[in-house]
């Protein structure tokens, strides 16, 4: 018998199977914090519809080396709705205030 394995172990391309012993896909992508230690959840690629659909770390259940294995049955991952990346998030960054306006600043005080 295979021993379970860390949530951090997880690699793309292992099977997920449901509790009815069903194949659903494989995994895609893992998400969660690894510094924490918090598992968020799984991105996995439907076998049958070809989406990606987002499986949330509740519903997983044991997790062997090559396999991870829901606590739901293959009809209720159907339901899920497919997967969509969050938009890209850009960091802004303040600018210095012009050289002027600094130094009006500063000659008043400021």
């Amino acid at each position: 018998m295979t021993e379970p394995v860390s949530w951090l172990q997880i690699e793309k391309g292992w099977n997920v199977v449901a509790s009815d012993g069903a194949e659903l896909g494989e995994v895609v992508e893992v998400t969660g914090d690894e510094n924490a230690d918090i598992f968020d959840g799984l991105v996995i690629k439907h076998k049958r519809s070809g989406h990606k659909l987002y499986v949330p770390a509740e519903i997983v259940g044991e997790i062997l080396r090559g396999q991870v294995r829901l606590t739901i049955g293959s009809g209720e991952v159907d339901t899920f709705e497919p997967f969509t990346e969050p938009p890209v998030q850009e960091t802004i960054l303040p600018q210095k205030a012009p050289l002027v306006g600094r130094l009006t600043n500063w000659l008043r005080g400021k």
